[in-house]
C-alpha cells in the first residue's frame, strides 16, 4: 500500500449494490475502499434483526483482517431499527472488533442535519411503512421534527437499487414537495438518492441529505480528509430537471 493511503471499510448488507459504487466514485486517491458483507435477503424488520444478531460481527471480524483506518456500518434502517442507544452500542462493539473508529450511516445523517442547523426534516425512503417509521423515530429521538414521511413500500433490495433517479425525484416532489420543512432526508444505502441530491436541492430549495453522502462525508472527516470528490470514472451525477407544476406532466428529459 502506498505511503499515506487510508483503508476505509464498509459493512454492507449482502443484497446491497449501490453503496460501494457511491463510495468508489467519490473517494480521494489516498483512500481505498474494502467491504465485508452481512447476509440480508429483504428489507424487513425480521431480516434486519437476523442480520444484526447473526451476521454483523462475523463480517466485522473479516473486515478487521485488513486493519481498516475507519469502518462504515452501511445500512440506514438497521441502524435505526432498535433505537439510537442500540446503534451506539453496536458501533462500539464493531470498533472493538475491528480496532477502528466506526461510523453508522443513521448517526452520520443525524450529525449532518445538526451541522446544517435544521430542526424539521421530511423523510423519503424506499422501505415499507414499518421501517420508514423506525427511521422517523431515530430522527425524532434526536430532537428533529418530521412533518411528513413517505416510503415506496419496497422490500426487495434489488428492486430498491433499481429505482431510477428520475423516479426518486418525481416521488420526492409529489409526496413531499409541499411539506413545511428545512431539509429532506433520502434514506437507504442501496438507493440512488446521492445521484439526485444536487438537482433536488435546486428543485425543492432546501438542503437534501442522503444516506451514502452523509456516511461518506463523516468517514472522510474521521480520516482527516476533505470533502468527497465529484463522481468520476465517466459517471456523472444525474441532472434533475426542475419539478413541473402538479397540474401538468413533467417535460421529458432532453434527448
Amino acid at each position: 500500500m502506498a505511503r499515506g493511503t487510508k483503508r476505509l471499510g464498509l459493512l454492507v448488507p449482502s443484497s446491497g449494490t449501490i453503496q460501494e459504487a457511491d463510495f468508489y466514485r467519490r473517494v480521494p486517491e489516498e483512500v481505498t475502499v474494502h467491504s465485508a458483507r452481512m447476509r440480508l435477503v429483504e428489507a424487513t424488520e425480521a431480516d434486519e434483526i437476523r442480520m444484526l444478531e447473526e451476521h454483523t460481527i462475523p463480517a466485522a471480524l473479516d473486515l478487521a483482517t485488513i486493519h481498516p483506518d475507519a469502518v462504515v456500518f452501511s445500512c440506514t434502517s438497521a441502524g435505526a431499527l432498535r433505537g439510537n442507544a442500540y446503534e451506539a452500542g453496536l458501533c462500539s462493539e464493531i470498533a472493538r472488533v475491528t480496532g477502528a473508529p466506526v461510523i453508522s450511516t443513521m448517526a452520520a445523517v443525524r450529525e449532518e442535519l445538526h451541522r446544517l442547523r435544521v430542526r424539521s426534516v421530511v423523510l423519503l425512503t424506499p422501505y415499507p411503512d414499518a421501517l420508514t417509521e423506525r427511521v422517523r423515530a431515530s430522527l425524532e429521538a434526536d430532537g428533529f421534527t418530521v412533518p411528513a414521511a413517505a416510503g415506496m413500500g419496497l422490500i426487495d433490495s434489488l428492486a430498491i437499487a433499481g429505482v431510477a433517479p428520475e423516479e426518486i425525484q418525481e416521488f420526492a416532489v409529489r409526496r413531499l414537495g409541499g411539506a413545511p420543512a428545512e431539509a429532506l432526508f433520502i434514506a437507504c444505502c442501496t438507493f440512488r438518492g446521492y445521484d439526485v441530491r444536487d438537482g433536488l436541492q435546486r428543485s425543492l430549495g432546501i438542503p437534501v441529505v442522503t444516506s451514502n453522502q452523509a456516511a461518506l462525508e463523516a468517514a472522510l472527516r474521521t480520516l482527516g480528509l476533505g470533502a468527497p470528490l465529484e463522481p468520476r470514472r465517466g459517471e456523472a451525477s444525474v441532472r434533475v430537471r426542475p419539478a413541473a407544476p402538479p397540474s401538468r406532466p413533467a417535460a421529458p428529459p432532453p434527448g
